[in-house]
């Protein structure tokens, strides 16, 4: 049986942007989390967290509102920049790198805030910035957690369906994911398509789960 290729290609081209992106953006706002003493820090904590209970569907429709060419700033970016945000790949982006964002700078932000702190002023003690210390003292002992936050950010764009489906809409080779390539077959009544690609999707997720607990367990029988 023959499936169009193309929503998994698209899936995982999405995933592996969106994850590269947020291992950027994430760890450094995780550092920030983690050690920061500003008192507006309590704000951005639930605000990160938020899309773990929020429905996507409300994520979607705000970033509809924020980039809609009728707002001020999609408006702006369409007329003057030539970007298009909505319906297109770079709205599939912008939405799963705020929609995975938890869980990239949650297991990274337990890290930071769980390594020893008595590691850190001995660094400090040999002359150590606060820059080498994150790079060549932090970092390397929280790989675990940098690794586990690199797959459920990737997993989790993966199998995403709201967010894409209300910012990117249903456009073949453009936004049309896996997720969503299920739902339309499904919809139609062609269960062996909406199977396969349901199966690829289960495989995928399976291994990657089963890959990241073999490299938990791994981490814990070292220490």
């Amino acid at each position: 049986m023959m499936i169009d290729p193309a929503p998994l290609v698209l899936t995982f081209k999405l995933s592996l942007v969106t994850t590269v992106i947020l291992f950027f953006t994430g760890v450094p706002l995780a550092y920030w989390l983690a050690f920061s003493v500003r008192s507006w820090k309590c704000i951005v904590e639930p605000l990160v967290s938020m899309p773990l209970i929020l429905p996507p569907t409300v994520l979607g429709f705000y970033i509809l509102l924020v980039f809609s060419p009728r707002s001020s700033l999609g408006g702006f970016l369409e007329t003057f920049l030539h970007i298009k945000v909505v319906f297109t790949f770079l709205g599939l982006v912008i939405g799963s790198v705020l929609f995975s964002l938890p869980f990239m700078v949650n297991p990274v932000k337990a890290a930071f805030q769980s390594f020893p702190k008595s590691l850190i002023e001995a660094s400090y003690a040999l002359g150590k910035s606060r820059r080498e210390t994150l790079f060549r003292v932090i970092l390397p002992n929280i790989r675990p957690a940098l690794l586990s936050g690199v797959v459920m950010a990737f997993a989790h764009t993966v199998g995403e369906f709201g967010v894409v489906l209300m910012v990117g809409g249903n456009i073949p080779e453009v936004t049309r994911t896996a997720s969503i390539a299920i739902f339309n077959d499904v919809e139609a009544l062609n269960y062996a398509d909406a199977g396969v690609y349901s199966m690829v999707l289960f495989v995928i997720a399976f291994m990657i789960l089963f890959v990241l607990d073999r490299i938990n367990k791994r981490t814990v029988r070292a220490v």
